[in-house]
C-alpha cells in the first residue's frame, strides 16, 4: 500500500475504536477520500475490525453505495424509472453511451465520465431524466444529450 494511502487510512481508522458497527462508517468515509474502496485499504479494515476479509467485501458489495473501482470525474446517471421509460429514457441512455463510448457500470479510459443508471431520479414530471454530478437534466431528448456533453471535456 502506497505510504500517502497508508497514512490517510491510518488517519480515518484513528477516529474509530474497532468494533464491528464502525465498519459502514469506516467504509463510507474511506470512499469519501478515496473515491472508491480499494481492495488493500478494505484488507486493512479487516484487520482492524478483526474481522474476515469476506466480510468487509460482502458489505462493501452488498449496498449500491460502495464503489469497487475507481469512477471518473463526472458521474453521469440516466433514470430507468417508469415514467422515463415510457418517455424514451432507453433512447436517451443509448446515446449517452454513444458519446461517451460506455455501458452503464463502466468508465471512460481517460477517468473522465462514468456512466450509470437508477431506478428513480426523483423528478418524473421532467421526464426522460438524467443528471450530470448534481446537476438534472429534464424533458431529455437525443439532441438535447449531444448539446449538454458537447460542452463538457471529451470523453477519449
Amino acid at each position: 500500500m502506497e505510504s500517502e494511502i497508508k497514512e490517510k487510512l491510518n488517519e480515518i481508522l484513528s477516529h474509530y475504536g474497532g468494533e464491528t458497527g464502525d465498519l459502514i462508517p469506516i467504509l463510507q468515509e474511506v470512499q469519501e477520500e478515496f473515491g472508491y474502496l480499494p481492495m488493500e485499504v478494505m484488507q486493512r479494515i479487516a484487520e482492524f475490525l478483526r474481522l474476515p476479509d469476506s466480510t468487509i467485501y460482502a458489505v462493501a458489495t452488498f449496498y449500491a453505495q460502495f464503489k469497487m473501482v475507481p469512477s471518473g470525474k463526472t458521474i453521469v446517471r440516466v433514470c430507468r424509472g417508469t415514467a422515463c421509460h415510457v418517455r424514451g429514457g432507453a433512447r436517451i441512455l443509448r446515446e449517452v453511451e454513444k458519446r461517451l463510448g460506455i455501458k452503464p457500470g463502466e468508465t471512460t479510459e481517460n477517468m473522465e465520465y462514468t456512466l450509470e443508471t437508477v431506478a428513480c431520479i426523483g423528478a418524473c414530471a421532467l421526464s426522460p431524466t438524467m443528471t450530470i454530478d448534481k446537476d438534472t437534466y429534464g424533458q431529455m431528448t437525443t439532441k438535447k444529450v449531444t448539446e449538454i456533453l458537447s460542452d463538457r471535456p471529451k470523453a477519449e
